[in-house]
């Protein structure tokens, strides 16, 4: 995993580690699992945030 914890993905865009997400609005309120490959969804309803940060590895060791 190369994952930078700074990094933001946009929705639409192509999911590079599976994990848990969080919208990079900082409110803690919005997470999404995605899995490699797939692609990230909107940010939830409401949120003001404009992607996602990788918070937690689905397979840190890999």
């Amino acid at each position: 995993m190369n994952e930078n914890p700074n990094q933001v993905h946009h929705p639409g865009e192509i999911v590079p580690d599976s994990g848990i997400y969080e919208c990079d609005c900082r409110q803690h309120h919005g997470y999404s699992t995605d899995v490699r490959g797939h692609r990230f969804p909107p940010p939830p309803e409401g949120c003001t945030g404009h992607g996602w940060r990788l918070k937690d590895a689905a397979h840190p060791d890999s």
